[in-house]
């Protein structure tokens, strides 16, 4: 069963100064300052504004950078990369894909045994459900991410997306 991811208008009125200003206006938090960047609990990361799930923390990883860093989107679906030349840098940013939230950027320095990259993602931008909170949520079908094969998870979440 499928669910519709949409930006929802409630929800960004409920944002923090601070998350209203990295998802709606392309902000970014201060490093080392996240709520998420040392979080290593087990459990999904979601859209702040839609709940769309994006990243899990079976792909977490630290990376020093002071931000939430991941080797891949939950999905190739889940996110939305554009060029980002603002700032006198050339960058990939990082967007919801149905919410269209700014998250962060990936670069190209990631873990090599995990493709080589990095998703460095503003915590404001992210909603945390912990795996045992998952079910409740209505996360259940991600469960399978901590109990089982991760890689043919991640296929019959993306079948069933689709």
């Amino acid at each position: 069963m499928s669910h519709q991811y949409t930006k929802d208008p409630a929800a960004v009125r409920e944002l923090s100064p601070e998350q209203y200003h990295v998802t709606q206006e392309n902000g970014t938090e201060r490093p080392f300052t996240g709520e998420y960047c040392d979080n290593h609990e087990p459990g999904l990361y979601v859209d702040i504004v839609s709940g769309e799930p994006l990243f899990a923390s079976v792909d977490k990883f630290d990376s020093g950078s002071g931000w939430p860093s991941f080797t891949q989107p939950l999905t190739a679906d889940s996110v939305v990369e554009k060029r980002d030349r603002s700032h006198f840098m050339d960058r990939i940013e990082v967007r919801s894909a149905h919410a269209d939230s700014h998250l962060g950027h990936v670069f190209p320095d990631g873990p090599a045994q995990a493709g080589g990259l990095r998703y460095c993602i503003n915590s404001a931008s992210l909603r945390f459900i912990h795996r045992d909170d998952l079910e409740a949520q209505g996360y259940g079908q991600y469960l399978g991410l901590f109990t089982e094969d991760v890689s043919q998870h991640r296929q019959t979440v993306g079948e069933q997306q689709s």
